[in-house]
């Protein structure tokens, strides 16, 4: 490893993203929660606020010691920028993509400009257009989904950059977990059930389902090159979660997505 004094100023500036990462991650687990995430979710997500701080904490160490964390800090939490009130669908993944550039904090997101999109993303594409008739984007920017509240939450919400599921069984999984409870228990004005509809893609987002209580579930296979052919295709996630959205008066989601992000 090179000295202070061997660090020439090019050196220096590869350097700078690093050290922003891990003063980025160290300035999280710092600031009050409801800096964090709605206000709505800071309210819900008290009782794992320790756990969280050390998760952040955990992820300043991990860039500190030389590996680069995705998503980066400033997207880490953005599954709870849009407000817990607000969530209609549950749709769970599993961990960050750990290319680098590719991880944007909503799971099976990416960046609107990564090119091409990830063979699992093409995927729920080509069964968006099975399904719905809807013509498969060449971009991978879901904010057209959270924003009418599709909450799109991996259950680990960080990854070594190339290391996939190097960040699992690290506290990410209590903090979703209470996520996810706390959007299966939320009621209405007259103490029914708040109208939800949870997706679940693979044996991993499988294991929520104790956390779901009385919700509507719809699973299948992942839609992994590896394992689409054996469910997923032809599952119709799309439009069964608009009926059972109408039979409990939650309205639709349009899952179109614009042609360019």
């Amino acid at each position: 490893m090179p000295t202070s004094d061997s660090l020439d100023s090019d050196a220096l500036f590869e350097l700078e993203p690093a050290v922003t990462q891990s003063a980025g991650f160290a300035e999280l687990a710092r600031r009050p929660l409801r800096e964090l995430v709605a206000a709505d979710w800071a309210e819900a997500l008290a009782p794992v606020e320790g756990k969280l701080r050390d998760v952040l904490a955990f992820l300043g160490r991990e860039v500190a010691e030389g590996h680069e964390v995705l998503p980066p800090p400033s997207n880490v939490l953005r599954a709870f920028g849009q407000p817990l009130a607000d969530v209609r669908v549950l749709i769970v993944g599993q961990d960050p993509y750990p290319t680098p550039g590719h991880a944007v904090g909503l799971s099976f997101a990416v960046d609107g400009a990564t090119r091409p999109i990830p063979r699992s993303l093409a995927n729920i594409y080509k069964e968006l257009e099975a399904d719905l008739g809807l013509p498969p984007r060449v971009h991978g920017d879901l904010r057209g989904w959270a924003e009418q509240g599709v909450l799109l939450l991996n259950r680990v919400l960080s990854v070594r950059a190339g290391e996939a599921g190097s960040h699992r069984n690290k506290g990410w999984e209590a903090i979703t977990a209470a996520a996810i409870s706390a959007v299966a228990d939320r009621v209405t004005a007259d103490g029914s059930p708040a109208p939800l509809v949870a997706i679940l893609w693979g044996r991993d987002a499988g294991t929520v389902l104790p956390l779901l209580g009385s919700t509507p579930v719809i699973s299948s296979a992942h839609p992994s090159p590896l394992s689409a052919s054996r469910g997923f295709f032809g599952s119709r996630p799309f439009s069964h979660a608009n009926t059972l959205l109408r039979e409990q008066g939650g309205g639709t989601v349009d899952w179109e997505l614009p042609p360019l992000p």
